[in-house]
């Protein structure tokens, strides 16, 4: 027998015995997996709402009233400006006590590894992730509770997955259900909030391609539910200043936004990389690295009050005082914010870094306009905020649509633009080492298309065209 036969032959017993296994394991119904989806999604938004009035708890506390109560004890040589520094170094010391007690939980790197294999996240971590971001996040971390909620709603995707006894395949899609329906209560843009779960694990692009219609119905109804029991608006979460009617200039300026905001994340990929090997050596006490973290976190904030906390409200103060700070205090304010996210994500604070990527970005984008008055702040911002994010998480489809959303403008052909050329320009540089492409041997031949062939007695027959799936996917 030739080697090419024994080739073929082993690939038809490769798909044969693929098939036979697939046939074996427990897969749900369209219907039973929309239903998923919907309770997956009530409960995410369940889930980010008590999240949400448990940090505003939080923050109100450490960052209104106990400043009120302490500002009388402070002695006349220390001035109640050092309260910001002091609190964010006792919070780094309680997130160190946190990790110590409670384990690491993990961080966006470990949720996309485990999408991939073994294609769920561990609830057992739910609750140190909760209680130690939730202190992380308010002593005033470069780091926002998207990455924490989707853990926690991730994880409850994979937990009932498990329960029903589903296949991997199916167990995945659930977890991604849960991902999605976090983002897209934080988010407020459902759709684009699916398609962010869905593009990041991922350098080149949406792979998970049957997990797309469940991921949305859970985002949607995980939107609602947060929407309706916290009263948050829908729509435009930012007051952009409006943009005149788009022209063939704006087009080109979001080619040139993109290729400025991939400089300035390889600049932040830089950094981000740098700090990491400064603390390398204190990974194993968990305590005093944290510690340090908050200290450098305070500091830095000490000097730039702009980079503390992770700037979903700070960006709408950029937008209204931008003008006034000049180029060169914008683009300060942005590198500052760079050293307070590597701080904060190489000490422990757990956390997600979109918004503040978003915040640096809009820096950049201001300053930018301010230096280049042909350019619109609004389309210098929310280009630079969409091609520095892109740059780093890989998500230019999901990131453009979000960012259409939050800005409340019709500028998503600009963005879109900016995004892709940071995105095709970044594509050898990756922050999120985990990313990769999904494994095709275990793809659930029922959602490929069938291929014909004709078997040698003559009868028809139609198998699942993984084999033509491999060598058009490069993995």
């Amino acid at each position: 027998m030739s080697s090419n036969s024994q080739v073929q032959t082993s690939d038809r017993q490769e798909n044969g015995n693929s098939l036979e296994s697939t046939s074996n394991e427990k897969h749900l119904t369209n219907s039973q997996l929309y239903l998923c989806a919907v309770i997956i999604g009530i409960f995410g938004g369940m889930v980010a709402t008590v999240y949400y009035f448990v940090l505003e708890a939080m923050m109100h506390g450490m960052w209104h009233t106990l400043p009120e109560i302490v500002e009388t004890y402070f002695p006349s040589w220390l001035g109640v400006s050092n309260y910001v520094w002091i609190a964010t170094t006792i919070g780094g010391f309680c997130v160190g006590l946190a990790l110590y007690f409670f384990g690491f939980p993990g961080e966006m790197a470990q949720v996309v590894d485990r999408i991939h294999d073994p294609g769920k996240i561990n609830i057992r971590k739910t609750p140190a992730m909760i209680i130690t971001s939730l202190i992380a996040i308010t002593s005033g971390g470069s780091a926002g509770p998207e990455a924490p909620l989707v853990q926690v709603n991730g994880s409850f995707g994979s937990w009932l997955g498990d329960r029903l006894k589903l296949a991997r395949t199916s167990v995945r899609i659930l977890t991604f259900c849960g991902m999605s329906a976090a983002l897209g209560a934080f988010f407020g843009a459902p759709i684009g909030a699916a398609l962010f779960a869905l593009e990041i694990p991922h350098r080149r692009g949406l792979q998970y391609f049957e997990a797309i219609s469940p991921a949305i119905i859970a985002a949607i109804f995980s939107f609602a539910v947060f929407r309706l029991n916290t009263g948050m608006t829908i729509g435009g979460f930012y007051h952009f200043e409006s943009v005149p009617a788009l022209s063939p200039q704006n087009l080109l300026e979001g080619l040139v936004l993109g290729i400025i905001g991939a400089g300035f994340a390889v600049l932040f990929i830089a950094i981000f990389r740098v700090i990491g090997k400064l603390v390398k050596p204190l990974e194993h006490y968990p305590i005093v690295l944290a510690t340090f973290g908050g200290l450098s976190i305070g500091l830095t904030a000490l000097a730039f009050p702009q980079t503390l906390f992770f700037s979903e409200i700070q960006i709408q103060t950029v937008i209204e005082t931008g003008a006034g700070l000049g180029v060169g205090l914008l683009l300060a304010i942005a590198v500052a914010k760079m050293f307070a996210i590597s701080f904060t994500l190489h000490s422990g604070f757990l956390g997600g870094f979109i918004f503040p990527l978003f915040f640096i970005g809009a820096n950049v984008g201001y300053a930018v306009s301010l230096a280049v008055p042909q350019v619109h702040p609004t389309v210098g911002m929310v280009c630079l905020m969409a091609a520095i994010n892109v740059a780093v998480t890989k998500t230019p489809i999901s990131t453009s649509i979000i960012l259409s959303v939050l800005s409340g403008t019709a500028m998503l052909p600009v963005i879109a633009i900016a995004s892709f050329v940071s995105f095709v320009l970044t594509s050898q540089i990756t922050m999120i080492k985990t990313q990769r492409c999904r494994d095709l041997q275990e793809v659930d031949p029922s959602n490929l298309v069938l291929e014909g062939m004709t078997l040698v007695e003559g009868q028809q027959a139609k198998i699942p065209g993984l084999n033509k799936l491999k060598e058009l996917v490069s993995i």
